[in-house]
């Protein structure tokens, strides 16, 4: 049942930042591609030579280490827009950069997992990632339901309060999501939280500082800058756990991805809470 319900409301959420949004605010990303190199060059560089760094810092054992490196090695999360929409940022530059992450994953996921495993653990271990799975999972959950949103949204088909009432039920859903991965992973997040809570949360204020001070030397706006500080730090951590308890048949390996999964969403809440107090 939760298979079927959680793609359920992550679509009903894309839907939802489809029907805010016009073409025009993806036409406006599309001619700043220096924004989108940024980012991207943010999230797919940047964030594993963090998570390395601090893996050596730390002195991590082994299997934290490339647990680490996997969740690293994710795009931005498919949440990454809703947080990015709550938290009054650019949602077309996030989108955008979740979308652009998820399609270059099929290169740079087995590459930079590889190379993880090659320099922490055993090189004997070859990851590949489900091509026709995931790509079809990206359609069903991303694109269809934001176009479906966007369409609506360019034909004016819905009422202003009808689109509130769907903004409203999709931030229902996506608290409900957030809840639902505590309950389901608290075990796991309590046993192993005093051995990778540090690097996690290191790793997630690292990599959102990165993507705002970036956007501070490009002299973005603020909403630009917001946009990029959550999709550096909303990772795919439900990604990172297939790949370490299907692909590699490695449940350890996942701990990393479950506890960063909850450091990720407080902190999102933090900057959530705090842009709209500013505002």
């Amino acid at each position: 049942m939760i298979r079927i319900l959680l793609p359920l409301g992550l679509a009903f959420i894309m839907f939802s930042l489809g029907l805010g949004l016009r073409l025009e605010d993806f036409r406006r990303v599309l001619h700043r591609p220096g924004v989108l190199a940024v980012g991207l060059l943010a999230q797919m560089v940047l964030l594993p030579l963090s998570a390395a760094t601090i893996a050596l810092l730390l002195e991590m054992p082994a299997e934290w280490a490339i647990g680490l490196m996997i969740l690293a090695a994710c795009p931005g999360g498919v949440t990454a827009g809703m947080v990015t929409r709550l938290a009054l940022g650019e949602t077309a530059l996030s989108i955008s950069l979740t979308i652009l992450t998820s399609l270059l994953a099929f290169v740079s996921v087995p590459l930079i997992v590889a190379m993880a495993l090659g320099h922490f653990g055993s090189e004997s271990l070859h990851v590949r990632l489900p091509f026709l799975q995931t790509a079809g999972t990206l359609v069903l959950v991303t694109l269809l339901p934001l176009s479906l949103g966007l369409w609506l949204s360019e034909k004016r088909t819905l009422s202003e309060a009808l689109r509130r009432v769907v903004h409203r039920a999709a931030t229902l859903v996506f608290v409900l999501i957030v809840l639902f991965t505590f309950i389901d992973q608290w075990t796991a997040i309590r046993a192993h939280f005093a051995d990778i809570g540090l690097a996690s949360l290191l790793l997630n204020l690292v990599t959102m500082a990165t993507g705002a001070v970036l956007g501070m030397l490009l002299t973005l706006p603020a909403a630009s800058r917001v946009a990029l500080a959550m999709e550096c730090g909303i990772q795919n951590s439900a990604l990172g756990i297939t790949l370490a308890v299907s692909v590699l048949a490695m449940p350890m390996l996942a701990v990393p991805s479950v506890v960063y999964a909850l450091l990720m969403n407080l902190t999102a809440f933090a900057v959530i809470g705090y842009r709209r107090m500013k505002a």
